[in-house]
């Protein structure tokens, strides 16, 4: 036999791990090892975005004490007061600033109002038996890389009914531009007019779309390709994200958020999938080919609003958005990389560090997010823990932080079976709090950056959001990136009243996936 192969999903792609190195590349214990400078960061956060609250105490305080005051007692400021110009001017001066100071530094709330999966027709549904055949079919794999295929599809956690493209499941198959557009039309439209169905909004009323889909990027944009198609208003602030990997979802809904601060009573649109037409990988380099069995056609399309108005019909207010970029060092730069193989074929190479520099970027993402989510009780035993190892050098067991207080749903990248192990062993999460996660993997498959939504949909469809619950949506992707997203719900979900792909078979779900260890080839 040769040497053990572990297949792990992540960043938008799938790391073929020698098994020799498998103690030195898994992913570490994040929580274990975490460094000052981070919960010093995720602080810098809370208070940076949050001096609106300091004035909200002495308000507080100010109108518990004017509403003491009798009408005679009025009487007796007023009488004091007018014969006072200085302090007259002096304290409406203050109120004035104070009251400028509040409405200017308070953050416009982010609503989510409701959004929607793309779930593709029966006929483009691809079993293992049919993703085998069509493999054979092509005539260029070996032998050898066929049999690896078979092997990642046994255990990579994806089930029998998720979906591939048109042109990949054509006999021979059919890559080009064409084809790569129709796939995105057909995605992006489809999620899309489900979202209008559901939310009764225009598409006129759109002043903000975002779209992020990280390998195909044509001219003119897929950007451009909504706003041509739902003929969008002339002055709409239109971005389109390229390259960032699966993580990429959430950087859209950051910056659609930071475009709601600015811009009152709007609404924002976004759209996040990934194309499969032409960048199916065709040659035989191992690292290359994982992706052809994870990947699989699906978007989503998220509609978020800044009116206050839009409130009591939303699901769920954006609370925290935390980004970590870890590009600035070469290692992680490169760990995941496109290019061409030795035969000149286009595929995504991936570094035997990949998942040293995931466990990395994880660590600091959680550690920045906990000083913003967790209990202060946690908290404090956290840091003083913290501080006795790293600054008194005492030798006292490490206190892990139970995110399971800060939230009650768990929506993580499905990227592949081992790094969902890998987070529900480190974050201590149960087979319920990862049951969104894996069954989304099971039954649609790896749908890089739009996977997080149809994990909300599962979760929905099972009527688990109660008013008042808080989702943390956790992706990474390459550069090395990884983001957070924390969404706390404003009303009950009813699954009766709900339209998302889960609903006509989620009392099918779940379903036992053994797990298996690893990938001999």
């Amino acid at each position: 036999m040769g040497d053990e192969k572990e297949s792990l999903g992540t960043s938008g792609c799938v790391l073929v791990q020698d098994m020799g190195e498998r103690g030195k590349n898994k992913l570490p214990n994040f929580l274990l090892s975490v460094r000052l400078k981070y919960v010093k960061l995720g602080y810098h956060y809370l208070i940076s975005h949050g001096m609106y609250l300091l004035l909200v105490p002495l308000l507080g305080v100010a109108a518990a004490h004017l509403s003491t005051l009798t009408i005679k007692d009025f009487l007796q400021l007023w009488n004091h007061l007018k014969f006072n110009l200085v302090t007259v001017i002096l304290c409406s001066a203050l109120m004035v600033f104070l009251a400028t100071l509040y409405f200017m530094s308070r953050p416009r709330k982010v609503y989510l109002v409701d959004f929607a999966c793309y779930k593709p027709e029966k006929a483009r549904m691809c079993t293992r038996e049919i993703f085998m055949e069509r493999s054979v079919l092509t005539g260029t794999f070996s032998e050898e890389n066929l049999a690896f295929q078979k092997k990642i599809l046994e255990r990579s956690g994806l089930g029998q009914n998720t979906y591939l493209p048109e042109a990949v499941l054509r006999v021979p198959p059919n890559p080009c531009m064409a084809e790569a557009r129709k796939e995105a039309e057909l995605v992006m439209f489809g999620a899309i007019d489900q979202l209008l169905a559901k939310t009764g909004v225009k598409a006129k009323d759109i002043g903000i779309l975002v779209v992020n889909c990280s390998l195909f990027n044509p001219t003119p944009s897929l950007s451009a390709m909504i706003v041509n198609h739902y003929k969008l208003r002339g002055n709409i602030m239109s971005y389109n994200l390229g390259g960032m990997g699966c993580s990429a979802g959430l950087i859209s809904i950051d910056l659609a958020k930071q475009m709601l601060q600015v811009h009152p009573n709007s609404y924002a649109l976004v759209v996040s999938m990934e194309n499969i037409t032409l960048n199916w990988y065709f040659g035989n380099n191992r690292s290359m080919l994982v992706s052809n069995c994870l990947f699989r056609m699906g978007g989503a399309a998220i509609l978020l609003s800044n009116r206050s108005s839009d409130r009591r019909r939303s699901k769920y207010q954006l609370i925290h958005t935390v980004r970590t970029h870890k590009g600035a060092d070469d290692r992680c730069y490169n760990c995941v990389f496109q290019e061409e193989d030795e035969t000149k074929t286009i595929g995504v190479a991936l570094s035997k560090d990949l998942m040293a520099v995931a466990g990395e970027a994880l660590k600091t993402n959680i550690t920045t997010l906990g000083p913003l989510v967790l209990p202060m009780s946690e908290q404090l035993l956290f840091f003083l823990t913290l501080v006795g190892r790293k600054i008194f050098k005492m030798k006292i067991k490490p206190y892990i932080p139970d995110f399971k207080l800060a939230f009650e749903h768990f929506c993580i990248h499905a990227g592949g079976r081992a790094v969902l192990d890998e987070l529900e062993k480190n974050l201590d999460l149960s087979e319920w709090h990862m049951e969104p996660s894996r069954m989304t993997l099971y039954r649609f498959g790896n749908t890089s950056s739009s996977s997080l939504w149809y994990e909300l949909a599962y979760t929905e469809a099972k009527g688990r959001i109660r008013k008042g619950d808080r989702t943390w949506q956790i992706a990474f992707g390459s550069g090395f990136k990884c983001n957070s997203a924390v969404w706390r719900a404003i009303r009950t979900i009813d699954p009766v009243k709900e339209k998302n792909p889960w609903m006509d078979e989620i009392d099918e779900f779940p379903v036992h996936v053994p797990k298996v260890a690893s990938i001999v080839t």
